[in-house]
């Protein structure tokens, strides 16, 4: 089998080693956004398929990553042709995926926006909404989706904030009327739209940056597997020459001649 170039195999190596890392990097910034996010539960819109893309994408990476440098090592065409054409569909994916998030990204937020001030006011929503504001408001220390007026006059325990929280300055002091009676009541000052669209928007961001270096890297794999792939078809071993026996070099004439004398 014709060999490869020993410089290109050195580089595909190292793109695949790199590869690889890309990959971990991957699997690792989506298990920290798990971590991060782990304390809204499912409350965030599209976390969970959001994470199982990453992680799957993730995996993918280095599993084809792998392929390739063995591919590489070994001077596999069977594994290097598998790789190009993971390549090819991979960088095909990535586009697009990635050109429609980028494209939607800016308008994120607003259509998140209009779809919760749909469920206002929170104290006269079903329970199912008014289970996922407290659970909100009580891991991300907020009260109320846009403010704490959301639940009017019915604000609820997860909104109230104890004396370490007030001494961290995450509360405010507001006055609620029951029957006749004046009471305040220290309730946290943070709005919880704004901090769970932080997280929906970095993980978006996270999905955008990984998908298009995905994709620049594929076109890079794309590049280099098929100059391996035609250098281990196209390249032969040194040409022999062949003379034909017509262009043979004889005994000169005049030897002939005196041989037939004698």
């Amino acid at each position: 089998m014709a060999g490869i170039d020993p410089c290109l195999k050195k580089t595909f190596t190292i793109f695949n080693v790199f590869f690889a890392i890309i990959g971990a990097i991957i699997i690792a910034l989506t298990l920290l956004c798990q971590i991060l996010t782990s304390a809204n539960g499912d409350e965030l819109e599209g976390r969970t398929y959001s994470i199982i893309a990453l992680y799957v994408m993730g995996v993918i990476t280095m599993s084809i990553a792998i392929l390739g440098a063995c591919g590489a090592h070994k001077e596999s065409k069977v594994c290097l042709i598998v790789f190009l054409i993971c390549m090819v569909i991979g960088s095909l994916l990535m586009l697009r995926t990635g050109v429609p998030i980028a494209v939607a990204r800016p308008r994120l937020e607003g259509l998140m926006e209009e779809k919760f001030r749909q469920l206002l006011p929170l104290d006269k929503a079903s329970e199912d909404v008014k289970d996922m504001a407290d659970s909100l408001q009580t891991h991300l220390q907020c009260c109320g989706l846009f403010s704490y007026q959301d639940w009017e006059r019915n604000i609820p325990d997860s909104c109230h904030c104890n004396e370490e929280e007030e001494m961290e300055g995450l509360c405010q002091t507001e006055s609620m009327y029951k029957v006749l009676m004046q009471q305040k009541s220290s309730i946290f000052s943070r709005p919880c739209f704004p901090i769970m669209m932080h997280y929906v928007l970095m993980i978006v961001d996270i999905m955008i940056g990984v998908v298009f270096s995905l994709a620049v890297l594929a076109l890079l794999g794309m590049i280099l597997s098929s100059i391996m792939i035609h250098q281990m078809r196209y390249r032969a071993s040194p040409t022999m020459v062949v003379v034909p026996a017509v262009f043979t070099c004889g005994p000169p004439k005049y030897q002939e001649l005196h041989n037939q004398k004698s």
